[in-house]
Parts: C-alpha cells; structure tokens; sequence
C-alpha cells in the first residue's frame, strides 16, 4: 500500500513560526478535524502535545475522545453540546442551544459575514439570555472569517463586525469569556499578540494560500506521498496501457506499477493534464482504483512533498488534496 511521511521537524517549524507571532503556546488551538487534514488525527495530536500545545479544535466529539489524553482543552465544531470536563462545543444556531445538555460548556459562533454557520448578528442579545436560561456555560464567543486568504478589505470588515460583537457581549457583564476570530489565514496576514486565542490550521502543515503580495511565514510541507512499485513491463513502441488504453507508448519504455489510486483517496483527474509526481514523473494513462503506471523502476517514488503545488495541477486546493488521503494509508514519522 502507498505510505505519508510525517517531517515532525518541519511541523515543529510551522507550529514555531506561529508562537512567535502569538507569544505563546497557549495561545494556539492546533484544528486536528478531518484525520488532521489527512495527516493523521491521534500521531499529531501527539506531535502537538510533543512541541507544548495544549489545545485543539477538531470536528466531532468522537474526534475529540480520541485525542483527550493530549490536551487540557479541546473546541468541537459540531455535534450537540454535552456536559465534558476537557471538551466546549460550538453553537451554530439557536437550535444549538435548546438542544445543548444543561451545564455544557458552550461556544457561541457569531455569523459576522460568512453566511455559512453562526447566528446572526442581531441574535446576540437572544442567544445570550437562551444560553443563560439553558445553563450553559458560555466559554467563548467566536466567528469565522470568508476572505482572509483573498487579495481584499473583506478581512477588516468582518473584524469590525466581529469588535461591535465583542463590545455588546462585554456590556452584558459576561465574564471569563474568550473571543476568536483568527483562522490559519487570518493569523497570516494579521499581528497575533492581542488574540486570547488561534484556530491554526493548515498553516501548521505548512500552507499558505495567501497571494504572494503578502508578506507571510516561511512554512515547510508536513506531509509527503509515496508509492511503492508492484510490477515491471517492457512496453513496445504503440502499446497501451491501463483502462480504455488512455496512454500510449511513443517509444520503447519501462513502465511500472505503484501501489495508489482513488481507492487510496488520489483523484482519478481523467479529464485533466497529466499529473507529473514530485520526482518529475508523469503518471501514464488512468488511475486505477489501487494502482498508477510510472516509467520507472524505483522501488519507492514520492508523488507530492507540497500539495500545494499538487493542487494546482489537480485544479485544487492543498486542502483538498490532503483531506482525500485514505486514512488508513500507514504513516511514518521522520
């Protein structure tokens, strides 16, 4: 089966690149959602709590207890609010709340542009007054912003947004409470010292989608793709191979297979140019469901060492490239 190789000196890179910025380890909420953007969910939870980070952000609550004995505190993103001792939950609407177990900690996402999740604006006042009512306890109130990794003043128009929320949750003699607003992009573009608190995602593994009229981090790919070789053949000038025979050979070549495809979570891009590895091989013909065809004999080749870089020919984002990773594919830390 293909493997990922983990650099754990690169991630301790990114994860110091950041503290520098906030001033803190604690500070830092490292989002270990979605397997840890393919990475693997509980091997970075425990590189994270390795370098010193103490908190973490991840999806669900089955996440969550996993990764329980790495962190003293832990945000889930979705999933109804339940009374845990390490664990607060988003409330993502006002139905959030009724359905929110009595005594849970909560935090409130304010929906100050996105229109994505979060309760509007105007609902602040309700929210907290239902939160009061259901006993809840209110840790955090928070918000997601839509454009922080695109070249506008959308950033600074939510952050207004988001003060006039922080203000108006301050007059109501709320205490105790933290405010966070800053994503991976977010933490980019903008000073970290003030913030209580940074959700830091994909710029832990190592990206920035920022365009490069900004100044950003030096980051270092976590994450790298690799392949192991199952069969040699002798092709002739003209023979095909793999599904419908996509490829065809323009001279005497060596070709072999390696052990990936879509079943692995690598993108079939049928209709696309194609793909041509870290190692400046082109992947020949169709992905197969287990299988691609390289001319080669290595016994192992590396596909991608920058999924950013993967994305671009995918037509993609390094996110997505990533996240796709089957989450059984072996991993090994270098």
């Amino acid at each position: 089966m293909a493997f990922i190789k983990i650099n754990k000196q690169n991630f301790f890179h990114n994860l110091t690149q950041f503290t520098l910025k906030t001033g803190s380890k604690e500070q830092i909420g490292i989002v270990l959602k979605d397997n840890a953007y393919g990475h693997g969910l509980e091997l970075m939870a425990k590189l994270s709590q390795e370098f010193g980070l103490t908190q973490a952000v991840v999806r669900t609550f089955n996440e969550a207890k996993l990764i329980k004995p790495y962190f003293k505190h832990i945000l889930v993103l979705g999933d109804r609010a339940v009374c845990d001792d390490i664990c607060s939950f988003t409330l993502n609407a006002l139905e959030d709340i009724s359905k929110a177990q009595k005594g849970s900690k909560v935090e409130l996402k304010v929906d100050t542009g996105m229109h994505r999740n979060g309760i509007a604006m105007d609902n602040l006042e309700t929210a907290l007054q239902q939160i009061k009512e259901k006993g809840l306890i209110l840790k955090g109130v928070m918000t997601h912003n839509r454009s922080a990794d695109e070249l506008s003043s959308e950033l600074f128009w939510q952050q207004k947004n988001f003060k006039k929320i922080v203000d108006l949750t301050m007059s109501n003699s709320l205490k105790n409470i933290r405010f966070h607003s800053f994503n991976s992009a977010s933490s980019l573009r903008l000073p970290c010292q003030n913030q209580t608190f940074i959700r830091l995602g994909i710029g832990a593994y190592g990206y920035s989608e920022l365009p490069s009229i900004h100044k950003t981090l030096n980051l270092k790919p976590v994450l790298s793709l690799w392949a192991k070789k199952v069969a040699t053949r002798h092709l002739k000038k003209g023979e095909r191979v793999g599904y419908g025979g996509q490829f065809e050979a323009k001279k005497n070549m060596i070709v072999s297979t390696y052990d990936l495809g879509y079943g692995d979570g690598w993108m079939r891009n049928n209709d696309l140019k194609p793909f041509i590895t870290a190692e400046n091989l082109e992947i020949l013909g169709r992905v197969s469901m287990d299988y691609i065809l390289l001319e080669s004999t290595k016994e192992e080749v590396c596909i991608f060492d920058n999924a950013l870089f993967a994305g671009k020919q995918l037509k993609t984002i390094s996110y997505e490239v990533m996240t796709l990773l089957n989450m059984n594919i072996p991993k090994i830390v270098i």
